[in-house]
C-alpha cells in the first residue's frame, strides 16, 4: 500500500502530524508526506517519511501563491497513492486538497470535515471538540484503519552532536522570534529574560533564523554592559532544523513563543516554557508530551482571535509576563 499524508501548513504543524504518520508508516508499504514550503524541513525530520512532496497551495500559508493551472497539473500528475490522510487545522477545509487527490488517482481519502464532501471523502471523521492537534490527527489516522502503534508523542530523527556550536551543557535556549508577530514576546522582555537567567547563573543560548540575525544579537545582549552571570551565546543564522533539533535536545529548557521551536523541543524531549499568546487556543497547540509552563493571559480579549497582528494596544496577553516570571518557569521545568 502506498500511502499520503498531507499536511499543508508551517513547521511546526508538520511536527505535531508526526505521531500520526508513525501509524501509517507501521501499515503502509511507503509513506510520501505532501507540504508546504516552510513544513518541509520539518517533513523530513519525522520518522517513517520515505518521500517529501513540496507544493505550496493556493489555500494555505500567509502569503499563499495565484491558481495555476500548470502547477496543479504537475501535482496531480506527481501524486501516486493508493491511499491518502489529509491532515489539516480544526478551522481549515480538507476538500480542496482531496479534490486534487481524486483528480490523481488516489482511491481511498481521509480526512476531518464539517462540511458535506459528496465523493471526495471516503472517510469523513469529526475531530473531538477541543482535541490537541495532535490527538486529533492520531483519531483521523485511527478512523482510516491506522491505529497507534506507540506512545503518540511528537519526535524526530536523531539530531546531530551540536556540541561544538553550543559547548558543554547545561544550557537554556531562547527562541525571541515567531512566524506570526501576535505569538511574539518582544524583544526587551526577551533581552530582560537573558539578563535575568544569566544573572541567576544559567547559561543562555539564542537561537534564531537566517532573517533574524539582528533580533538575536539584541537579545543576547541581554540587560546590558552590566549585566552579571555566564557569557550569552548568539545563535543566530546558525542553524538548520537539524541542528536546531540537536541544539535544542541538549538544552535544560526552552523558552520561546507558540512557533515550530517550541514543538521541536517537546520532539527531542525538552521541557518548554511557552510565552503563548491566545490568539489561538492552547488546549490545541500547547508543547506536548513534555513537562511545560504556559505564560501569559489566556483570557486576553484577543483570545481565539486568529490574529496574526496583536489587536489589542500594548500586547498585553504576553507583555505583562516579566523576565523574573521566565526564571521561575524555567526553574519549574527544569524540576527532575
Amino acid at each position: 500500500m502506498r500511502a499520503l499524508v498531507v499536511r499543508l501548513d508551517s513547521f511546526g504543524d508538520v511536527l505535531l502530524a508526526g505521531p500520526a504518520v508513525r501509524a501509517v508508516a507501521a501499515r503502509a508499504d511507503s509513506v510520501t508526506l505532501l507540504c508546504g514550503p516552510l513544513g518541509a524541513p520539518a517533513a523530513r525530520l519525522l520518522p517513517g517519511v520515505d518521500d517529501v512532496v513540496v507544493w505550496d497551495a493556493p489555500w494555505a500559508g500567509f502569503a499563499p501563491p495565484p491558481v495555476r493551472r500548470a502547477e496543479v497539473t504537475e501535482l496531480i500528475d506527481r501524486l501516486d497513492a493508493d491511499t491518502a490522510l489529509v491532515l489539516t487545522s480544526f478551522h481549515q477545509s480538507p476538500l480542496p486538497t482531496a479534490l486534487l487527490l481524486r483528480l490523481a488517482g488516489v482511491a481511498h481519502i481521509a480526512a476531518d470535515s464539517e462540511d458535506y464532501p459528496g465523493s471526495l471523502l471516503d472517510v469523513r471523521h469529526h475531530r473531538a471538540p477541543h482535541a490537541h492537534e495532535v490527538e486529533a490527527a492520531l483519531e483521523l489516522a485511527e478512523a482510516a484503519g491506522f491505529p497507534p502503534v506507540d506512545d503518540g508523542l511528537p519526535r524526530v530523527l536523531p539530531p546531530p552532536d551540536t556540541t561544538a556550536l553550543t559547548g558543554p551543557e547545561p544550557y537554556v535556549v531562547l527562541h525571541p522570534g515567531a512566524s506570526v508577530p501576535a505569538r511574539a514576546w518582544s524583544a526587551e522582555r526577551c533581552a530582560e529574560a537573558v539578563g535575568e537567567l544569566a544573572a541567576a547563573g544559567h547559561r543562555v543560548v539564542v537561537t534564531g533564523g537566517t532573517g533574524e540575525r539582528e533580533l538575536t544579537a539584541r537579545v543576547a545582549g541581554g540587560a546590558g554592559a552590566g549585566r552579571s552571570g555566564p557569557p550569552v551565546l548568539d545563535l543566530g543564522g546558525r542553524t538548520d532544523a537539524p541542528a536546531l533539533a540537536g541544539v535544542l535536545a541538549r538544552a535544560a529548557a526552552v523558552v520561546t513563543g507558540n512557533t515550530g521551536p517550541a514543538h521541536l523541543a517537546a520532539a527531542v524531549g525538552t521541557p518548554v516554557v511557552s510565552l503563548f499568546a491566545p490568539v489561538v487556543p492552547a488546549e490545541r497547540w500547547r508543547p506536548y508530551g513534555v513537562p511545560y509552563v504556559l505564560l501569559g493571559d489566556q483570557d486576553a480579549p484577543c483570545a481565539g482571535s486568529r490574529a496574526r497582528v496583536c489587536p489589542v494596544p500594548g500586547h498585553p496577553c504576553l507583555e505583562t509576563v516579566t523576565a523574573y516570571d521566565v526564571l521561575a518557569a524555567v526553574e519549574k521545568v527544569m524540576q527532575p
